[in-house]
């Protein structure tokens, strides 16, 4: 087999860990790590200048690839449809001259608007080809509004490769004018080194959590469209069933005081605790506490707490949306429809009655192997990187 060539990226993105938010896309870093080991990989984070005010929150651990920030300026309230501009003049006035100057073989944009719509105009300037990644409501959400869907559509119609997370999301790129030939449809993977079945019932003593009752488990943003309320809203149905089951939610975001409140409306606030934003290394032991993992988003990609359950071997409640049903056979968890408060709160019911085969679900996340997902996307960017023109492409400085 013919060695290929290492390869010399800049990636752009807001979708990664920075000091201002720590957290941030934990799939992403885990992919850019793993590409960087065997490429040269510049990774140019996007941080929001609200974050930047607010201050750094910790410093995230990254490996093999190296990090840098500019602070995205823009209006806010108004002007969404200006954000790529603003996006782009941001780059340019912090970052422009160093990013001329290093002379890369290929540009990936992971994410639709604004940093791919931005992307697709600095890489004309940079003389280089591109390759975007799109992952879930960027087109599911932002390619619907107008002021967006034209800017999205010609960025991904002008790239060399479409990267989806999910069918659906590669189905959709084609709908906006992607040739199909184009679009590369490429699972995130779990780390089954991590994540991977430890004992109940040590998982729950480390975590203070109560030893017998069931604990259905939300790990995400709290935020609406992740259906974070609606889970609240059909917990009860579950209680009815099993008084003394638990719902954890772990994670932070702006619903969380709507969480609280509704809880005490609802005369179920004892039964229902917010963990609190939890670092990616931690939520093994979180996984193997739960009984389930319960995702009713609105819309998704392919959202990694998913297969990270399974992989940890408890089964899964989520919504038919996005590529959600490409990753969860009926083997390993149930789907309902979005936004139906009835339908989740029966299945939070059939979930924990079923007798679920842990080793299956083990075996089918284990299918989804970060080495599979890295050897794809390092074909399409050596592919992308060979579209660039012999007046383009130069030796690395």
């Amino acid at each position: 087999m013919t060695e290929r060539k290492r390869l010399r990226v800049l990636i752009l993105s807001n979708l990664f860990p920075s000091p201002w938010d720590p957290r941030r896309a934990s799939f992403n870093r885990q992919q850019f790590e793993k590409l960087g080991a065997d490429h040269d990989v510049d990774v140019l984070v996007a941080v929001d200048f609200r974050d930047r005010l607010r201050g750094r929150q910790g410093d995230p651990t990254v490996r093999d690839v190296r990090v840098d920030y500019f602070t995205f300026f823009y209006p806010p309230r108004f002007g969404r449809s200006l954000h790529a501009f603003f996006w782009l003049a941001s780059v340019l006035l912090q970052r422009g001259l160093r990013l001329r100057k290093a002379r890369y073989d290929c540009v990936l944009a992971s994410w639709a608007y604004p940093d791919a719509v931005a992307v697709s105009r600095l890489a004309r300037w940079l003389k280089l080809p591109y390759a975007v990644k799109v992952h879930g409501s960027d087109l599911n959400v932002q390619a619907t509004l107008p002021g967006r869907r034209g800017p999205i559509a010609r960025a991904l119609q002008g790239a060399e490769a479409v990267v989806a997370v999910s069918q659906a999301l590669a189905d959709k790129a084609v709908e906006l004018g992607v040739e199909r030939a184009r679009t590369h449809t490429i699972y995130n993977g779990v780390d089954t080194g991590r994540f991977t079945p430890a004992p109940r019932a040590a998982a729950r003593e480390r975590l203070n959590l109560p030893a017998q009752d069931p604990i259905v488990l939300y790990v995400g943003n709290l935020k609406p469209t992740k259906g974070c309320l609606d889970l609240l809203e059909a917990f009860p149905a579950l209680l009815a069933e099993r008084p003394g089951a638990r719902l954890v939610f772990v994670g932070e975001g702006p619903a969380g005081a709507a969480l609280h409140k509704r809880a005490a409306e609802l005369g179920i606030a004892g039964q229902v605790q917010l963990a609190g934003a939890v670092a990616h290394a931690d939520l093994p032991g979180w996984f193997n506490s739960a009984d389930a993992l319960c995702l009713p988003s609105h819309n998704e990609g392919v959202p990694n707490v998913v297969l990270e359950a399974m992989a940890c071997g408890i089964p899964v409640v989520a919504t038919r949306v996005g590529g959600i049903p490409e990753i969860l056979p009926a083997a390993a968890g149930l789907l309902v429809p979005a936004q139906d408060i009835a339908a989740i709160g029966q299945a939070l019911v059939r979930v924990l009655g079923h007798d679920w085969d842990t080793a299956a679900i083990v075996a089918h996340a284990r299918g989804f192997r970060w080495d599979d997902n890295i050897r794809k996307l390092e074909a399409i960017l050596s592919d992308t990187a060979s579209r660039a023109t012999p007046t383009t492409a130069g030796p690395h400085p």
